[in-house]
């Protein structure tokens, strides 16, 4: 599903590029924009396989020579493209080619890399891809309702519907709607579970012992609010505390990612990316603050969540060859007998 929506994602704003620059008198450069869009995939993708299925991977001779030369061989597929650009400029082409060539690049930046980074979230647990998503969509229709009953004082040019009572209203809401919404999702293993592959049934796992971040834990209530609430102590999930970073990065900065789709529209005076969806316009329009989201999540689970992953560990460890693996044993007991976590061993 994640790859067609990123297909179509290219393939709308490419579609936009075409049209703007009139460029339908190079049929031949569409394919090499599409040839630059595989490579890109088969990178990323590749980047996935070699991460999460490392052991299955080493198990079939004939896909160890892929992942051991992954990215010579991702590099090499670009190479080959670049090179055919650079022998298909024609004279009286050469801005209108080296366009497409820029607008290709950008729209791989906008559309590929970001759908990498959701499947990288969601390798972390689906929480890190539900709450996210839907803080985006709550605020969206929050900040519409609030805009149509109580919308006055218009927020920016690009965008004349918007109201800052719309934009204030939303952002709330958001932020209780996250967690809330975390609270009930934290209390299921299938959602707070990294997803893993589990080589022995072929199949995707999302069993485990819930992290500190989705055990309940007692909290002091603010004095301000025990006088409003009743209440000296609260049970909560820290997860939900992480929430609301995650709602208020939603509602503050990811409408700027609808913003400026606006702002691309009215650049190339489109109304829509694309008529996929009726009265709605192309999957863009409907997912133009999403990527944004998703980068901002990938980069607060890296910042401030991930630690050591310990099977993560014991896959690399379990590829190694045998003199390698005991040597890695050895230096690993040296080191816990050292701290005292190990007696030395008498050898008589």
């Amino acid at each position: 599903m994640e790859m067609l929506l990123t297909l179509k994602c290219f393939h709308e704003i490419i579609t936009i590029g075409y049209r703007v620059y009139h460029s339908y008198d190079l049929p031949w450069f569409r394919s090499l924009s599409w040839y630059f869009l595989l490579c890109v995939n088969y990178f990323f993708y590749g980047e996935t396989v070699a991460d999460y299925f490392g052991t299955f991977v080493q198990r079939r001779e004939q896909l160890q020579f892929l992942i051991r030369y992954h990215r010579f061989i991702s590099f090499a597929l670009y190479l080959a493209g670049f090179c055919m650009f650079v022998l298909s400029l024609v004279k009286k082409h050469y801005r209108l080619q080296f366009y497409m060539f820029a607008w290709t690049h950008v729209t791989l930046l906008i559309t590929v890399t970001q759908s990498h980074l959701v499947i990288q979230n969601l390798f972390e647990g689906m929480i890190w891809f539900l709450v996210p998503i839907s803080s985006v969509i709550c605020n969206d229709i929050a900040a519409y309702i609030f805009g149509f009953f109580f919308g006055r004082t218009p927020l920016i040019k690009l965008s004349p519907k918007k109201t800052w009572e719309g934009f204030i209203g939303g952002g709330f809401s958001t932020v209780l709607f996250g967690f809330v919404f975390s609270y009930f999702l934290a209390q299921h293993q299938y959602f707070v579970c990294p997803v893993e592959y589990n080589s022995e049934t072929n199949r995707f796992v999302t069993e485990c012992e819930p992290s500190e971040l989705f055990q309940l834990k007692k909290y002091s209530v603010p004095l301000l609010l025990q006088a409003v609430l009743g209440w000296e102590t609260v049970n909560m999930y820290p997860f939900q505390m992480h929430s609301i970073a995650l709602s208020t990065f939603a509602s503050l900065i990811g409408p700027f990612g609808g913003f400026f789709a606006s702002g691309f529209k009215r650049a190339f005076k489109i109304k829509d990316f694309a008529d996929t969806i009726p009265g709605h316009g192309g999957i863009m329009d409907r997912f133009d603050c999403q990527y944004l989201m998703a980068t901002f999540v990938h980069v607060y689970i890296t910042s401030f969540i991930r630690g050591p992953n310990p099977s993560k560990v014991l896959k690399q460890l379990l590829v190694l060859q045998p003199e390698q693996q005991l040597n890695v044993y050895r230096t690993l007991k040296s080191h816990l007998v050292e701290k005292g976590i190990l007696r030395p061993s008498l050898r008589g």
